[in-house]
């Protein structure tokens, strides 16, 4: 088969291909046998390479190795985040409000554990950027509250001024969250520079397992309450038997997101490469969140007059995959709450589709997705296909 028929994945913000060496990590410890919890040589083999990965995740963050926590994965990191009941220095804190950003991701749009009550909704600005100045007048007066607030848009990758809402949050009293998950291996994380109470991570964006995901504070005397209890396994904020396989996974899957963190520049020449194609075939392509700083791996985009589940389909059939939003959100026609929050008419982001790049993403793919995506305008609006004069 040639490589212009092979398939093509170009939706890695819904979740990544896994990485051979994880896979073949994961395969290794499954056919181990052994409780991380029990005190015997397989029990402490398996301990061993929870801890392993823990450090591996601490650095990801720029975290202390005791502040991971694993769990299943980001919405059980973000609903374990999202608490109104914390420990402070030993002392239990209730958190009056969650003050959230418009273009959250629908796990953290739900609250979490905080009423509907007790959620306000912060405005963002036509590139999806926190209005720093609407925040600071609803948290100003606010009783002690957690703000929360994702390093970058899963829809745009468009990603917010975390060091000024940190530096808001303390100076108002406030616990800060951040839902990194798309950040991981896209940018760097410091959860220290972005003054953060705790972060949320999910492995399978960045080529580690399904279903794994980390909760990391800042510092260890100042947690949420745990979400599951029942036992004390992570330190007594996670309850259940670790999946060591998958623990194992993520810890590789950390170690080579921090090193591509470290160098995004071919990510920038293909999101350059793209978008000029883009314009090339249409020039009243619209790219959201194009005036402010966006993942390097990110593109969302919308022509007029193309609806996104069409052209979906299409490329589908060409064997390339993309996507018309966030994952969580597929199989609704609903128009996605990112571009409202940001102002776009409806027509518009009825049409936007999302470009996301990763680690086995390289000019090949972008360039069979430039030879797909004429044909498809030429099907669905022929009349936005223009040639330059």
């Amino acid at each position: 088969m040639s490589r212009r028929s092979d398939p093509v994945y170009l939706d890695h913000n819904a979740g990544a291909p896994i990485r051979p060496d994880v896979r073949d990590a994961m395969i290794t410890v499954l056919q181990d046998a052994g409780n991380a919890s029990s005190v015997h040589t397989h029990g402490r083999k398996a301990r061993g390479r929870i801890e392993e990965a823990r450090e591996a995740v601490a650095r990801l963050c720029g975290a202390k190795t005791r502040a991971v926590t694993f769990v299943s994965g980001g919405t059980e990191a973000n609903m374990t985040a999202l608490a109104p009941a914390w420990q402070d220095q030993g002392t239990p804190v209730y958190l009056d409000k969650l003050f959230r950003s418009a273009v959250e991701h629908p796990s953290v749009v739900t609250g979490g554990r905080f009423p509907v009550m007790d959620q306000v909704v912060v405005p963002v600005d036509s590139n999806g950027v926190v209005d720093l100045g609407a925040l600071e007048d609803l948290i100003k007066d606010a009783a002690p509250s957690l703000i929360s607030v994702m390093a970058a848009n899963n829809e745009t990758g468009v990603i917010e001024p975390l060091t000024d809402i940190g530096a808001l949050a303390a100076k108002y009293g406030h616990f800060f969250h951040v839902d990194a998950v798309q950040a991981a291996g896209r940018m760097p994380i410091d959860i220290e520079a972005w003054g953060a109470d705790v972060i949320t991570l999910s492995a399978h964006k960045f080529g580690g397992p399904q279903g794994m995901g980390a909760v990391v504070v800042r510092s260890t005397a100042r947690v949420p309450a745990p979400l599951m209890v029942g036992g004390g396994q992570e330190n007594w904020r996670r309850g259940g038997t670790e999946n060591v396989s998958a623990i194992a996974g993520f810890g590789i899957a950390a170690q080579a997101a921090l090193e591509d963190a470290a160098d995004t520049s071919h990510f920038v020449v293909l999101r350059e490469k793209l978008e000029d194609g883009l314009r090339a075939v249409c020039p009243k392509t619209v790219i959201f969140g194009e005036g402010t700083d966006r993942l390097v791996n990110t593109v969302c985009f919308a022509v007029p007059g193309i609806a996104a589940e069409t052209a979906l389909i299409a490329f589908d059939l060409e064997r390339v995959s993309v996507s018309s939003g966030s994952a969580c959100s597929s199989g609704k026609v609903s128009v996605s709450h990112v571009l409202t929050a940001m102002g776009v008419d409806e027509d518009t982001a009825r049409g936007a589709l999302r470009i996301s790049m990763g680690w086995d993403t390289g000019t090949q793919e972008i360039d069979r997705f430039l030879e797909v995506w004429p044909k498809i305008v030429d099907r669905l609006n022929p009349e936005a296909r223009h040639k330059a004069a």
